[in-house]
């Protein structure tokens, strides 16, 4: 009795030791069906691909192309698709490699594959692709796919990281065009004004000026740093946020775009990225507020208005709400929103504030003489050119003029004003200088109040610069006539 028992406990002993064996036999060869491998398992070229979907857990994605190849989106066709876009996602499959082969899985459950985060579908005229792309693999740092040959993959390029987009990524965005060289500058709306670009004008004794506001057939010059500056606004507006992509009359009206507060049109000329060939264009912006917003800035200057004893809460909510607004190019049927600082430098395109804020504003170099007119006296300042330098001289002796073209430079607009002045005038100079067009450039600055002065330009009332600037003035002219 006990040699069966002691038998039959041997052979439970065999049976288990049997059973582990042939376990580890079928895992060691389940682990030999595990590979590395540099093998290329899918070559799609992009410009075959007729259909592209997607699945995952944001939502479904379908495109197609039409008769004449360009792509739509299946649940839209009027989105419009940015092909490009959708080329960078199909590229990388035109040679999808990979770094690891798990041949003849059995359980595609411990890839992810059975649920795969996402699924891909491609279809060319004669065939059909799905891709599944599983878990992560931490340790690889790489993806499982299934391309449904019965293997699993470690991929080198997960795809995940193009597809993982929302349909806002896929849309054509209207394009600001490369804009070497602005022409003409059009504004319509708030303002109706034109400005000119002009090389080596005689309407300014500043070789620098190249942007003129012309009005009434007379060219005005402007500061070419101000007035780049402004185009650099345009340039660097990089739409992407947009609130519709199919425009109609009724979001039109409802964006403010049916009537907008300004349109801007830019006559320019650039070059093609690829062949460097200098092209020419007309590039349209539309900037606004929706009625509402229009309605609230009413309200905000009615609040300002408001008499003592209104409730100030009313007041500051009235002036503080954030506003709202919309951009369109050209006839797009897209509209964008843009921030409220883009909005006020957009919308800040007149004169004075384009002009330059120097009351004189050329290249000292040009002055040959410098006549003062200061408490009555009149005090001259002389040049002589000297070894392609220019040196100047009061009564003979040389002086050092950083001082006075420092003081002048100074002179800058807090205010452009068409006041005539009433008060005494404090000093006044004439600035000549080697100039065709432009011999002297007249200044006179009246004082106004205690903190301001007017300034006539040749004849003509200008603006109210700081007192203290006149007085800075002053004193180094006195350094000199008076030394």
């Amino acid at each position: 009795m006990k040699r069966n028992k002691k038998i039959m406990i041997l052979l439970a002993v065999f049976v288990c030791v049997s059973l582990g064996a042939f376990g580890v036999s079928k895992y060691e060869e389940q682990k030999e069906l595990i590979k590395n491998s540099d093998e290329i398992i899918m070559e799609v070229a992009s410009e075959d691909v007729n259909v592209l979907s997607w699945e995952c857990d944001t939502g479904s994605f379908a495109f197609h192309k039409d008769e004449e190849g360009s792509w739509l989106y299946d649940t839209d066709e009027t989105f419009p698709v940015d092909g490009e876009k959708i080329k960078e996602l199909l590229n990388q499959f035109q040679e999808f490699g990979v770094s690891f082969i798990i041949e003849e899985v059995e359980d595609f459950g411990q890839y992810g594959l059975d649920t795969p985060v996402y699924t891909i579908h491609m279809e060319t005229e004669s065939e059909t692709y799905e891709i599944l792309l599983g878990n992560y693999s931490a340790m690889d740092s790489e993806r499982y796919v299934s391309i449904g040959d019965g293997n699993a993959y470690l991929v080198k390029n997960d795809p995940l990281e193009q597809f993982e987009i929302e349909i806002s990524d896929v849309i054509l965005h209207d394009e600001i065009p490369q804009m070497e060289n602005v022409e003409q500058i059009q504004f319509a709306g708030v303002e109706s004004e034109k400005i000119v670009y002009e090389e080596d004008s005689e309407n300014t004794y500043y070789a620098e000026d190249v942007f003129f506001l012309e009005k009434d057939a007379v060219r005005m010059p402007l500061d070419t740093i101000r007035v780049n500056d402004y185009l650099s606004t345009i340039k660097n507006l990089n739409l992407k946020d947009y609130v519709t992509y199919n425009a109609g009359e009724e979001e039109l009206k409802t964006y403010g775009m049916d009537a907008p507060e300004l349109s801007i049109v830019l006559d320019y000329t650039g070059s093609e990225e690829e062949t460097e060939e200098e092209v020419s264009g007309t590039f349209t912006l539309h900037v606004g507020r929706s009625p509402e917003e229009r309605e609230k800035e009413s309200e905000k200057e009615d609040a300002e208005d408001m008499e003592e004893g209104t409730d100030e809460a009313e007041i500051v909510d009235a002036q503080t709400d954030e506003v709202t607004v919309y951009a369109r190019v050209g006839e797009s049927k897209i509209i964008y929103q843009i921030t409220e600082e883009q909005y006020k430098k957009l919308m800040d395109m007149s004169y004075d504030s384009l002009r330059h804020q120097e009351m004189f504003w050329a290249d000292f170099s040009d002055m040959y003489q410098l006549d003062i007119l200061l408490e009555g006296e009149t005090y001259s300042i002389t040049s002589e050119m000297e070894d392609d330098e220019r040196n100047y001289y009061y009564k003979e002796e040389e002086q050092e003029m950083a001082g006075i073209r420092g003081a002048i430079r100074g002179l800058t607009a807090t205010e452009f004003t068409d006041e005539e002045p009433t008060q005494k005038e404090e000093i006044s100079f004439t600035i000549y200088l080697d100039h065709e067009n432009y011999p002297e450039v007249h200044i006179q600055l009246y004082r106004y109040d205690g903190n301001h002065c007017i300034a006539v330009v040749d004849g003509e009332t200008v603006a109210f610069v700081e007192r203290t600037k006149v007085v800075d003035l002053m004193e180094a002219v006195n350094a000199i006539v008076l030394d």
